[in-house]
């Protein structure tokens, strides 16, 4: 299958596919002319993809646990669990900072609204 090919299966860009392609995530193989074939199991692949992305793991991240997964990407093997729990704690650290801001900010617009209006 081409990239293009890929690409209308999936609903996922071409430049998105090349993304994947130089973040290790997705491997082509490539023809004697040098364009990109890509397997059966493409579109399955690219669904995990963008599960992981959408769970919001960056791609890093997703390198080290897509071989792990099975399905369209909600089951991961139970090896790849404390990896995907040190994520989860970032994120819950990043949400706790982004309230703190917003409150922050909060009290400010309240002050600022209070004196003008």
């Amino acid at each position: 299958m081409k990239i293009g090919e890929l690409s209308a299966v999936t609903g996922v860009s071409v430049r998105l596919l090349r993304y994947y392609e130089e973040q290790d995530l997705l491997t082509p193989v490539r023809t004697p002319g040098g364009h990109r074939s890509y397997g059966p199991d493409a579109p399955l692949a690219v669904r995990r993809i963008r599960a992981l992305l959408d769970a919001g793991l960056p791609t890093r991240v997703i390198r080290e646990v897509l071989p792990c997964v099975e399905g369209d990407g909600l089951f991961v093997h139970p090896c790849v669990s404390d990896r995907l729990r040190e994520q989860l704690r970032g994120m819950e650290e990043r949400i706790a900072e982004l309230e703190e801001n917003r409150a922050g900010l909060t009290a400010i617009l309240a002050v600022t609204e209070a004196a003008v209006g």
